[in-house]
C-alpha cells in the first residue's frame, strides 16, 4: 500500500474514532437531557398535584362558605317574612285607622251620595239614610241626590284632612256619625 493510502486509512480511522466519541458524547448528553426532563416533569407533576389539592381545598372552603351564606340568607329572609307577617296581622287585626281613613275619605268623595263610606265606618243607619237619599234623587230630579253628594264630599274632605289620631278619636272611638 502506498503511503498516501496509508495516510488516508489513518485519517479515516481517526475520523471514525472521532465520530464514535462524538456520538458517545451526544448519547451521554441526550441521556442527561432525558434524565433532566424526567426530573423536571416529575417536579411539575408534583407541583400540579399540589396546586390541584390546593384548588380542591379552596373549592371545599368556597362551597362551605356558600352554604353558610345561603343559610344565613334563608334565616334572614324567614325573619323578615315573619316580621312582615306580624306587621300585616297587626295592621288587619287592630283597628287600622289609616286604612279606614283613606278608604272612607276616598269613597265619600267618589261615591258619597250612596253612603258607602258610612258603612265602612260602621254607621249602618246613616249609610242607609244616604243610600235612600241617593236613590230618591232619580225620582226627585236629583235634588236629594245632590244633597247626599254634597254631604259625602264634605265628609270625605274632612276625613282626609284630619290626622290619623284625630280621625280615630272622632269617627271610630267617638262614634260621631255626621260631620
Amino acid at each position: 500500500m502506498s503511503e498516501e493510502n496509508k495516510d488516508l486509512g489513518d485519517m479515516a480511522d481517526d475520523a471514525m474514532d472521532s465520530a464514535k466519541e462524538g456520538a458517545e458524547n451526544l448519547a451521554d448528553k441526550a441521556e442527561d437531557a432525558f434524565d433532566s426532563a424526567k426530573e423536571k416533569a416529575s417536579e411539575l407533576g408534583d407541583k400540579a398535584s399540589e396546586k390541584f389539592d390546593d384548588a380542591k381545598e379552596a373549592t371545599k372552603e368556597f362551597a362551605e362558605d356558600a352554604k353558610e351564606a345561603a343559610s344565613d340568607f334563608a334565616d334572614d329572609a324567614k325573619k323578615t317574612a315573619n316580621e312582615f307577617a306580624d306587621s300585616a296581622k297587626e295592621a288587619f287585626n287592630t283597628s287600622s285607622t289609616e286604612n279606614k281613613k283613606m278608604l272612607a275619605g276616598i269613597l265619600a268623595i267618589v261615591l258619597g251620595s250612596l253612603g258607602i263610606h258610612k258603612f265602612i265606618l260602621g254607621y249602618q243607619k246613616e249609610g242607609i239614610i244616604m243610600l235612600i237619599l241617593g236613590i230618591l234623587g232619580f225620582f226627585t230630579c236629583g235634588i236629594t241626590s245632590m244633597i247626599s253628594w254634597i254631604v259625602g264630599l264634605v265628609e270625605g274632605i274632612m276625613y282626609l284632612t284630619k290626622s290619623d289620631e284625630e280621625f280615630y278619636n272622632t269617627y271610630q272611638a267617638g262614634q260621631k256619625p255626621w260631620f
